[in-house]
């Protein structure tokens, strides 16, 4: 496993980074003890850095999290959760968004009872674009002074958003003092618009976080979940991508880990699984070579889907 400093956080991250939505059933179903397994391989396979919210499964992701580390020593690993939006656990989609001081102070004592530590190294604001945008600018003044306040107080090592549009980003990079960015889906065989960041990245010392490079589920044979919002058009051009893939004698999940995870600017990336075997599958592909003519190829195929914003 490489290691990399994350910006000016301090932090030396793993190049693979594992995150916990799939502990809560947010993909499918997931039995508690594989899941656990699946930490502690994560762990053994020296991946440091772990990241959940209170919003995945409605609690359950952190949950057991929390008890796939009880007993771990500490200083094994970096823990990330996030604030602002709570989801009801009977219903996936249900959610609350609340970025008060109030709550996000409420918040981060909730969640440290669930994960067993007093400590977060970094805190995320989350899903500030959701229900419309109502609720962007509370998110961006009361949220994130919220949280800057906990970093001065020591509760927590460094501040970030994690967030899907490109265009809030960029007002964020210009005009907030953050600590890291948490990007999904913008890195990868698909979309590749998070190195639009990467000049203000390196001038501000903001560390990134690289997270779904298999584009929630759209690069695997597999293919997304029900909630996700390709239209079947869409879903059908990457299935060709990934039977291109398999005629090639490689799995496209493979190609996508590989594409994703090895920009030397990007400090990690970050995968989420509740299976043991796939998490050993996926640090064993991050350390394979990257071939560029199949990506390349791939990407030609994906071109009709590039850097599309999905709702």
């Amino acid at each position: 496993m490489n290691y990399r400093p994350l910006g000016q956080t301090g932090l030396k991250v793993s190049g693979l980074s594992f995150g916990a939505s799939s502990l809560g059933g947010v993909f499918h179903a997931v039995d508690e003890a594989e899941a656990i397994r699946a930490v502690h391989t994560a762990l053994d396979l020296g991946i440091n850095y772990f990241d959940v919210a209170p919003a995945y499964g409605g609690t359950r992701s952190e949950t057991v999290l929390g008890k796939a580390l009880r007993g771990i020593p500490r200083d094994r690993y970096y823990l990330s959760t996030k604030v602002g939006k709570y989801t009801n656990p009977e219903k996936y989609g249900d959610d609350t968004l609340d970025y008060s001081r109030a709550r996000i102070r409420r918040s981060i004592e909730e969640s440290a009872g669930r994960l067993g530590t007093d400590y977060f190294d970094i805190i995320h604001i989350h899903d500030i674009e959701y229900q419309g945008r109502q609720h962007t600018e509370w998110a961006l003044t009361e949220g994130f002074a919220a949280v800057s306040e906990l970093k001065r107080e020591g509760r927590i090592g460094a501040v970030s958003f994690g967030i899907y549009p490109m265009d809030l980003w960029h007002r964020i990079f210009q005009t907030l003092p953050i600590d890291a960015a948490l990007i999904h889906n913008h890195y990868c065989l698909h979309d590749t618009r998070l190195l639009e960041l990467l000049p203000m990245a390196r001038a501000k010392g903001i560390g990134l976080i690289n997270a779904s490079p298999f584009g929630s589920g759209l690069l695997t044979d597999r293919g997304p979940a029900g909630w996700h919002p390709a239209t079947p058009a869409q879903r059908a051009v990457f299935k060709q991508a990934a039977e291109y893939c398999a005629r090639q004698g490689t799995n496209i999940s493979q190609l996508a880990l590989q594409f994703s995870s090895q920009n030397p600017e990007i400090p990690t990336t970050l995968f989420s699984s509740a299976n043991p075997a796939s998490v050993r599958r996926n640090v064993a592909w991050a350390a394979g070579p990257c071939d560029p003519a199949l990506a390349q190829a791939v990407q030609a195929l994906l071109a009709p889907v590039a850097n599309q914003d999905w709702s």
